[in-house]
């Protein structure tokens, strides 16, 4: 069967199977289970309407059980077990965890995760804003956050791929195919740099890409709540005499406070779950490692099931707090 058709044929089953089971659903409901008939009539109406909603609901709740729930106790279990060969696993508490703080790996992820941190969400969303009212002032405006945005649609890998090209180095007697290479030769350089093997700094040509791919993310939201605020404020601030900076800073980044709030906070899970990038480009050597990339090679280089299982726990504790915060938020916006 080739892909087209078998993918055709997933979306036909799928779809009918969705129609099928809230028709047969609600049918059993309605006439076997709760019957709109006999002296109780308007009390079984009730009754389904109650039930209604949980009928839309299970599949949503029954996959999320499947695919996120029963995976997080799964990881724990994992993570407080040790695989012994032919007999399969054997508690041992918080070994694997001991272990992990023990290698030198895990401590150079945790370190370039924050790094990471620190500079993607920020620089994304710096990013962001200032195309977003920049974008807003001139006449293709609208192309200019079209190409902007260009990016969000290519894979994590696909620009990997590119920006691997803008680093290529090649030897001095041949021309430079890459990008930054061939500009630092123009500039008087003197032999071209293998930019993805210099510590520290290699961290940062890996973070270009992440905050050229998030920058049109945080570009259209933040655009969004720019066009939101009500020109009353800004015509009085022009009245009282206030200049463009003063209006941008003063005037309309405190009322979208929440909006960049929003923004930073998703490139901040975005980055703490970062694989992709750093797998593509460097593999994790060169000391570039992260906890998503160092994860990975625990589970299917080392088979190491429960240090790895380990680490994908601390990746969910670093997680945890910004997800319950950025829920909390949505609540208060909603009240």
């Amino acid at each position: 069967m080739t892909p087209a058709l078998q993918g055709l044929l997933t979306i036909a089953i799928g779809v009918s199977g969705c129609v099928g089971y809230f028709y047969l659903s609600n049918l059993f409901l309605d006439k076997v289970l709760f019957p709109p008939r006999g002296p109780n009539a308007g009390q079984n109406i009730n009754r389904a309407n109650l039930i209604r909603p949980w009928l839309f609901l299970f599949p949503a709740l029954a996959a999320l059980g499947l695919y996120l729930a029963y995976p997080v106790v799964e990881t724990l279990r994992l993570s407080l077990t040790e695989r012994v060969p032919g007999s399969g696993y054997r508690w041992v508490g918080l070994d694997n965890y001991t272990q992990m703080a023990a290698e030198p790996k895990f401590w150079e992820a945790m370190r370039n995760n924050m790094f990471w941190l620190i500079v993607v969400p920020a620089m994304s969303t710096a990013f962001g804003l200032l195309v977003a009212q920049l974008t807003d002032r001139i006449r293709w405006g609208n192309f200019a956050k079209s190409l902007i945005f260009m990016p969000m649609a290519i894979s994590f890998v696909g620009a990997s791929v590119i920006w691997k090209l803008v680093y290529d180095a090649r030897p001095t007697e041949q021309d430079q195919i890459g990008i930054l290479n061939a500009l630092y030769i123009f500039f008087g350089g003197t032999e071209p740099n293998t930019w993805l093997t210099i510590p520290f700094w290699n961290s940062f040509f890996l973070m270009v890409v992440l905050i050229w791919i998030q920058t049109g993310f945080a570009m259209v939201i933040l655009s969004a709540a720019l066009r939101g605020i009500p020109e009353e404020t800004i015509e009085a601030a022009i009245l009282d005499g206030a200049n463009p900076f003063q209006i941008f800073f003063r005037i309309k980044v405190p009322q979208i406070k929440t909006t960049i709030l929003v923004v930073w906070t998703t490139i901040t899970i975005t980055v703490l779950k970062v694989f992709d990038i750093v797998f593509a480009m460097t593999n994790g050597q060169w000391e570039t490692q992260v906890l998503a990339n160092y994860m990975y090679d625990k589970l299917f280089r080392a088979n190491d099931w429960g240090v790895g299982s380990a680490s994908a726990m601390v990746i969910m504790l670093l997680v945890t707090p910004i997800l319950v915060w950025n829920v909390r938020n949505a609540r208060k916006e909603m009240e």
